[in-house]
């Protein structure tokens, strides 16, 4: 089933979600997904309506032109159109660590996303053989301080090659430049520990550890160039035990980072996130 997803936001007034509904049900469009927000302090609505696109009266290419004239206007609506087809194409990026790697390629595997993965990018050649195996192209970029600006360059003309839709950061260590994230505005996921900014380095379950830490969580959010700051897509949390050693709190902290980035790739996927300033707005 081919599905037509619209996302709005606009000024709060009457009579919105009855002109939507009505502009879907004049046009033969059976609602299948429709879900709604009011944020008090700055006064905007938010939509996000999915309807059946087979038995629908106009075209896929003049939806968005014909909602706007009939009922975008009147609202001064700001609106997005998406459909579930074709598939979303992800490009993944991964240095050493595979517990993200491997969660992503199995729930793909399994069909759990509806996504096409063309590439895989990485600056070490450690998790090769795995990327293999799901028979996904794997390209070896290796990085140094001297060569960042030139491998950014060949990374950025492989994605537009393979015509990526959005980025996966499957805990890839380096810090994407500006650049790099222009060409992806809220398209680039990334993944890390909630230690930061408390526990910062090479071994903050180390640190966590001396200190008696009692929760470890993980975050899911869109990259900015303010690192680790951008808007937030997902987040979790494990509690941990006083008899819990530090190998142990890593496994926790990595079984977390794995549940909630798999749940900020199938927002993202399902056209679920409205991203307004640094904040989000998720819709269920």
């Amino acid at each position: 089933m081919q599905t037509a997803i619209l996302i709005i936001q606009c000024k709060d007034d009457k009579g919105i979600v009855a002109a939507v509904s009505d502009f879907l049900y004049r046009y033969s469009g059976n609602i299948i997904e429709v879900d709604q927000h009011i944020d008090g302090e700055i006064g905007d609505f938010f939509m996000r309506a999915a309807w059946e696109l087979d038995t629908f009266d106009i075209p896929k290419e003049e939806i968005l032109s014909v909602f706007l004239d009939e009922v975008g206007k009147k609202f001064s609506m700001r609106c997005t159109l998406e459909f579930s087809v074709p598939k979303p194409r992800m490009a993944i990026f991964v240095s050493k660590l595979s517990h993200c790697l491997f969660d992503v390629l199995s729930r793909y595997y399994s069909g759990q996303f509806q996504v096409e993965i063309p590439l895989i990018i990485s600056n070490h050649t450690d998790l090769k053989r795995v990327v293999k195996g799901f028979g996904i192209p794997f390209h070896y970029l290796p990085i140094t301080k001297e060569t960042k600006a030139d491998q950014e360059q060949r990374q950025l003309k492989l994605l537009e090659e393979h015509q990526i839709d959005f980025v996966v950061l499957a805990r890839y260590m380096q810090i994407l430049s500006g650049e790099f994230i222009r060409h992806f505005p809220n398209r680039i996921i990334n993944i890390h520990h909630s230690f930061l900014p408390a526990f910062v380095g090479a071994k903050p379950y180390h640190a966590a550890y001396k200190r008696g830490v009692k929760i470890i969580g993980a975050t899911a959010h869109y990259v900015t160039e303010e690192l680790d700051a951008g808007p937030i897509i997902e987040q979790d949390v494990a509690r941990v035990r006083h008899q819990n050693t530090v190998e142990e709190m890593v496994q926790m902290g990595q079984d977390v980072e794995k549940v909630v980035l798999s749940r900020a790739i199938k927002y993202h996927l399902a056209h679920k996130v409205q991203v307004v300033g640094n904040r989000t707005i998720i819709f269920t």
